[in-house]
């Protein structure tokens, strides 16, 4: 078999190499056809070297709506008319009760999310966000809390750290340089990667990634697989945008399975050793095409549902899973 210098070069990856921006690039630009399914090959043979375990996570929508921020793409900004179901913060019972379930379905991974830009305080709200895991702790011990909060103070920080909190989900969204035009008048990049190095400074493991089909070049995706690499982050989620009616991105075509596939298979390359989750778009906009993605490099999913739509069974996934274990 001939294989394109490309990919041959990239085969380093597998003996302890790195790619430079420039390859990750070009692997980007010139890669299609039929040696596409060779770079998904080279991809997967990576994440089995460095990354070979199989993950599931569920999550809990805590918080839905309202949020003062302005993320262009976001079904939960008070600013777009996305109409979804709206309300407060859930008390820790209700938390528990959809923990207990994904746990009876040998989910050991669960997410509490927010909607909204942070805290700088420990407020009332605040205080209910600990109580909810103290609570999950002492209920389900071997159950790994997520949280995902918005922007933090290090106050804030230290009292996750001391509540049961073993990670944090905080993505960047895109690359640094296309921030601003996604994210407008709120929260900086800058303010993001203060939270995800405060939570490495107090123990607290960082779920770091971001989301394609905003209009991004391939050099703004290579620019967030780089800076991904480049912060203290040991979990990747990467979504597909499913446009929200509503929201200012909702023309947006889709993005094809075949360009999602090199999109994960050179951020494997790029971080051979991160696990790296699928997310949003898994069903809705990949559809068939899952199976041959979750071979381009990806190790891990999420099950159950996301904040505002509706995502498989997790029955199905874990037989899912328990297929792709034999590639």
């Amino acid at each position: 078999m001939i294989l394109n210098p490309l990919i041959a070069n990239a085969y380093k990856v597998l003996e302890g190499g790195e790619l430079s921006r420039g390859e990750a690039l070009a692997l980007a630009r010139e890669i299609e056809g039929e040696d596409l399914l060779d770079l998904l090959s080279l991809a997967n043979k990576v994440r089995k070297r460095f990354a070979p375990a199989f993950h599931k996570c569920s999550i809990i929508n805590a918080r839905s709506g309202r949020c003062s921020e302005k993320c262009r793409f976001c079904a939960q900004s008070a600013t777009f008319p996305t109409h979804i179901e709206t309300y407060p913060l859930l008390e820790p019972e209700a938390v528990l009760k959809c923990a207990e379930e994904i746990y009876a379905q040998g989910v050991r991974s669960f997410g509490y999310v927010t909607s909204g830009r942070g805290w700088r305080k420990c407020d009332a709200d605040f205080e209910k966000v600990l109580r909810t895991m103290d609570l999950l702790h002492e209920r389900l011990p071997d159950m790994e809390l997520c949280v995902s909060l918005g922007i933090l103070s290090e106050e804030c920080v230290k009292l996750l750290a001391a509540h049961h909190v073993k990670r944090y989900n905080m993505n960047l969204q895109t690359a640094p340089g296309r921030y601003a035009e996604l994210i407008t008048e709120t929260h900086t990049m800058a303010e993001k990667i203060e939270t995800i190095r405060l939570m490495a400074k107090y123990g607290i493991g960082n779920c770091t990634g971001g989301i394609i089909g905003l209009g991004e070049s391939w050099e703004d995706r290579i620019d967030m697989a780089f800076a991904v690499r480049g912060l203290p982050v040991d979990r990747c989620p990467l979504n597909v945008l499913l446009p929200i009616p509503g929201t200012p991105l909702e023309g947006r075509p889709l993005t094809t399975p075949a360009e999602a596939a090199k999109f994960f298979a050179i951020f494997r390359l790029v971080n051979p050793k991160l696990m790296l989750k699928f997310c949003a778009g898994r069903e809705t906009t990949m559809k068939d095409f899952q199976g041959l993605l979750m071979l381009s490099g990806l190790n891990a999913l999420m099950t159950g549902g996301y904040l505002t739509t509706r995502g498989r069974e997790i029955a199905a996934d874990n037989a899912f899973l328990t297929a792709l274990e034999q590639f």
